[in-house]
């Protein structure tokens, strides 16, 4: 008697992308990146639009299988319209909405460099241009299926990040940022997790091995000939194994691990490159910085 197989549902192939986000975060780049992709987009989309684009869609015979539409705050007090019009096309539709944003700071500092005022503060300071689009935006962000902070990518960061996430729908990547430091010069300010590793013997009181900086073999191979450092990577990576996933499915886009040692140029560094080295081994994108390696190098 031949046992029945159960067939798996064909997945839609059309994808509709609605992104949105706070001016200045970076939604051209990211939209940039949906063309890249194959994407047909369209910028600053009129939300009155959005149903019909919708339907037009859907309708194509497959001509558009994938499409990105930004809307954004340049459309006023329309984009207060926007959730109840997604909450419909979801039910209708394939449609994920991702929402761009950054940091204040971040946002202050873009927009200071560009010369350019904020659209809904052109007899305002920035600043508050940005508190109210804040307020606007904040229903629309609870919504969002993927919320995507650019405060620490750069341009290559960011589209890289829109390339691994919607290239396959059912990944969800996450940028980790591996950031060696020296507590004598302070802990980074953005940093999600930090370490402390100066329980490790100090390398810098080793004369033959004092000019070298963690990045060199000889002081990872002084340091991993005590068992306390084995332990601890086996420790932080087992940790990781755990958490990386659950930030993934809260929607973390972006996660900043620092270890700190007295002066930022031994132990913390060999220990940063070495969780980049298993982070990329587990299939992350994982990226190392330095902050304080040539601090203490006198």
């Amino acid at each position: 008697m031949r046992r029945a197989v159960r067939r798996q549902p064909r997945r839609d192939p059309r994808q509709l992308v609605l992104l949105t986000g706070l001016s200045g975060s970076g939604k051209s780049t990211v939209l940039k990146a949906f063309e890249d992709l194959g994407f047909y987009c369209v910028d600053n989309l009129p939300v009155s639009l959005i149903e019909t684009f919708s339907d037009l869609h859907v309708e194509s015979g497959g001509e558009i299988q994938r499409a990105a539409l930004l809307v954004d705050a340049r459309e006023g007090e329309q984009i207060g319209r926007l959730p109840a019009l997604y909450r419909k096309l979801r039910r209708e539709y394939s449609a994920t909405l991702v929402f761009i944003e950054a940091s204040d700071e971040a946002l202050l500092r873009r927009f200071s460099e560009t010369r350019r005022p904020h659209p809904l503060g052109h007899d305002r300071p920035v600043r508050e241009g940005l508190r109210r689009e804040r307020e606007l935006m904040a229903p629309i962000r609870k919504l969002a299926d993927v919320v995507i902070d650019t405060t620490r990518f750069n341009v290559h960061e960011l589209r890289q990040f829109i390339t691994r996430r919607f290239t396959n729908p059912d990944r969800r990547p996450l940028l980790v940022a591996l950031v060696s430091f020296g507590y004598r010069y302070g802990i980074p300010a953005d940093a999600d997790l930090v370490f402390d590793v100066r329980f490790l013997p100090n390398p810098h009181f080793v004369p033959q091995l004092r000019r070298y900086s963690g990045k060199h073999r000889r002081v990872a191979r002084y340091l991993c000939s005590f068992p306390q450092t084995g332990e601890f990577l086996r420790r932080v990576a087992g940790m990781l194994n755990y958490l990386l996933p659950h930030y993934i499915r809260e929607g973390k886009s972006y996660l900043t691990i620092a270890f700190g040692c007295t002066g930022g140029r031994h132990r913390s560094v060999m220990l940063a490159e070495e969780v980049r080295r298993a982070l990329e081994r587990r299939g992350y994108a994982a990226k190392v910085m330095h902050r304080d390696i040539e601090k203490s190098a006198a």
